[in-house]
This record gives C-alpha cells, sequence and structure tokens, in this order.
C-alpha cells in the first residue's frame, strides 16, 4: 500500500497528493496524519489536492474526516487545488465538505492558515 509523505514546514503540516487515492490509501493518510500532528504539536494541515482528478464520496468523507481530526487536535486543515470537476463532482454527490476550508492554491492556502494561526494565537510562522 502507498503512503502519502507528510513534510512539516515550521507549525504546518504539508499534504501534496500525488496520486489517485485508493480508500486503504485515504485511511492510511488520515492515521498518519493524526499522528503526525500529536508528535509534531503542528497547528496548520495544508492538504493539496491537485493531481486528482476524481475524488469519489468516500474521498470526500475521508476529507472531512481528516478535518475534524485535525480540528480536534488544535489543527487547522485547508484543503488547495481542487479542480473544478472535482468540485462539480462532490457538490453532485451532495458532499459539501462542511468545516472543511478550501483555497485555490498552495500561496492562498499557507496565507489562510497563517491568518488563522494567528488569529487563534499560535506561532503563525510557516
Amino acid at each position: 500500500m502507498e503512503r502519502i509523505p507528510i513534510l512539516q514546514m515550521g507549525a504546518c503540516l504539508l499534504v501534496t497528493i500525488q496520486v489517485d487515492m485508493q480508500d486503504q490509501t485515504a485511511l492510511a493518510l488520515q492515521d498518519d496524519l493524526a499522528a503526525k500532528i500529536e508528535a509534531t504539536g503542528a497547528h496548520g494541515v495544508l492538504i493539496d489536492i491537485s493531481a486528482l482528478e476524481i475524488v469519489d464520496s468516500f474521498i470526500g468523507r475521508m476529507l472531512a474526516s481528516i478535518s475534524g481530526i485535525a480540528r480536534v487536535l488544535d489543527a487547522v486543515t485547508v484543503v488547495v487545488g481542487m479542480q473544478p470537476a472535482v468540485a462539480i463532482t462532490l457538490v453532485e454527490l451532495g458532499l459539501s465538505l462542511r468545516g472543511v476550508r478550501t483555497a485555490l492554491n498552495v500561496e492562498r492556502g499557507m496565507h489562510m492558515l497563517s491568518l488563522s494561526m494567528k488569529g487563534r494565537g499560535h506561532d503563525s510562522e510557516l
């Protein structure tokens, strides 16, 4: 099974998904990310899905779940790089990704994390 790398950048974790996610890969990412947030004390998570061309309902729910888990562990999650076709598919599936923050690209996502962390009194050094 493939593992998605999780990189630390200051107080944030960066996840770049470069492969089509299978259900087991998504479940492993959820577990790995929760462990990494706990181990590093990260306050921000940026998930880049720009390489994903297809997102099914399971992957959509996993993104929402990952965001919820991060929130409980005191980290803000921003999903970036969603392609228009993916956004359309998620809406057609009835998945609004409630509670998941999104940005068009990595730069905007990092800015959003920085503002969010600063507003919550965390060190905003990215």
